[in-house]
């Protein structure tokens, strides 16, 4: 529908958007292990987080319509704390990016010997080479290869998950035995304590980036009655097609063996050669590392646009600033491959390769969590202090829902924050004093690096000239 020449998305255009950005098959395998529970952690999650932080999201970004986690944080608490937030959503992304390096390595292992899935050092190395390819060609510039990017996503992401779950639904309905309980009894999980239900924390991660979707609601022709009802239905949606995903892991993988690096392929290998179709494997390898290769190319450049611009307002060193002759953030892209080179030295480190997938995968979820904490936050503080406006996305509720809502929210991020230091049952972590001082030394040592930098701000690192045109 159009009125004065804008055109206005529909609210299952935007849910379907949003799903499209958040799934990962990457991020199914830590849920796979709990079998037919993961529906309630699915659940759990997108109660207590995803709506939250959509709403919430929602609630900022019509008010303030020209910012994003900056803006909302600096104008509640400052802007030293704006950039922590801005920060903390760029540095998880990186971090993130080495879970889902290892994924494609992983992936790539089963082209040449399923036993390099399991080789730390060949996962390293796939990383860095992968990675550091991906940044050089990004120098080139952000328009270089955005087509293949889109559809490298599309093909080597949602088809193959699509695929995944058709031929477990397709060995299921054949009468092949399969390796969960599937009953009511089985949703709700058996509690052996608090480190049984430590790997749900991956769960939170790929409802995580929630907030990038409240970038559109200025598309939309009545937000406040469309964005709720659309944000409801991608919950919906992506908690059918995740807990699908991690159930058809769980279907044919047996629960002890299965990879949290590898139990996408795993699955795979197990559907297809039981029907004698060995020669799609290579096929569904090529579009996953592509997919894979395509997700990183698209992402590795954006995040680093965030923190370019408080770089440029004075917030950080001129380092920060550097652009080459296509405009693209040379030094902060070194930076951040320099980053991802010593933290994946953990798959080198710790007992197995599912243990390194998981600590990266815990700390890249503090990280972030700490960022929603801000956000939530912010939203209590402006809803006191910000008055309502024609066209402001208002909570369900008013001002007493943002304070249940991103209340509710921040509650929820601190328990999981908490959890993460709790060693997972599932895996074997090594020495715990490894594994607690990795993930308190990286949150503290990531986490605090801006709010140091900013200490010692000055004021020749205000680009005002280059502000301007940003």
């Amino acid at each position: 529908m159009a009125k004065q020449g804008k055109t206005y998305l529909g609210v299952t255009t935007l849910a379907l958007m949003t799903v499209a950005a958040l799934f990962s098959l990457s991020g199914l395998t830590e849920n796979a292990e709990f079998g037919f529970s993961s529906i309630f952690f699915y659940a759990l999650t997108a109660l207590l987080f995803f709506i939250p932080a959509a709403l919430t999201a929602a609630f900022l970004a019509t008010r303030f319509p020209s910012g994003g986690i900056n803006v909302w944080v600096s104008k509640a608490f400052g802007k030293k704390w704006g950039l922590l937030a801005i920060w903390l959503q760029w540095i998880q992304s990186v971090t993130l990016y080495i879970t889902i390096l290892s994924f494609a390595a992983a992936t790539l292992a089963f082209a040449i010997d399923p036993a390099l899935a399991s080789n730390g050092l060949f996962l390293l190395a796939a990383i860095l080479v992968i990675y550091w390819g991906v940044t050089l060609l990004n120098f080139r510039g952000m328009n270089l290869s955005t087509k293949l990017s889109t559809y490298g996503v599309v093909l080597g992401t949602l088809l193959p998950g699509a695929f995944l779950i058709l031929l477990s639904l397709i060995w299921i309905l054949g009468g092949n035995p399969i390796q969960i309980n599937i009953s009511l009894d089985a949703i709700i999980p058996e509690f052996h304590g608090i480190n049984s239900l430590v790997l749900a924390i991956g769960g939170i991660l790929l409802y995580a980036g929630i907030e990038m979707s409240a970038a559109h609601i200025t598309r939309l022709k009545n937000p406040t009655v469309e964005y709720p009802r659309a944000i409801f239905l991608a919950a919906v949606i992506a908690f059918v097609v995740f807990v699908l995903g991690s159930l058809a892991i769980a279907s044919v993988v047996p629960k002890q063996e299965i990879s949290l690096v590898a139990g996408v392929m795993e699955a795979f290998s197990a559907l297809i050669n039981n029907y004698s179709a060995g020669w799609l494997l290579p096929i569904v390898m090529l579009f996953i590392v592509g997919g894979t290769v395509a997700q990183i190319n698209t992402w590795i450049a954006g995040p680093s646009r965030g923190l370019l611009k408080v770089a440029r307002e004075g917030s950080l060193p001129p380092i920060f600033s550097k652009v080459n002759k296509n405009d693209m953030p040379t030094n902060i892209l070194l930076i951040q491959a320099v980053i991802v080179t010593l933290l994946a030295i953990v798959f080198v480190m710790m007992p197995d390769v599912s243990t390194s997938f998981w600590i990266i995968t815990v700390l890249t979820a503090q990280l972030y969590l700490i960022m929603y904490i801000l956000m939530f936050a912010a939203a209590i503080i402006h809803s006191k202090s910000v008055k309502e406006k024609p066209g402001m996305f208002s909570m369900p509720g008013g001002r007493v829902g943002v304070f249940i809502i991103a209340g509710i929210g921040l509650i929820a991020s601190i328990a999981a924050i908490s959890l993460g230091f709790f060693p997972p049952a599932q895996e074997q972590t090594g020495g715990i004093i490894f594994y607690e001082g990795f993930l308190i030394f990286g949150i503290l040592i990531l986490g605090s690096a801006p709010l140091v930098l900013y200490h010692f701000r000055k004021p020749s690192w205000v680009q005002k000239k280059v502000e301007e045109k940003y």
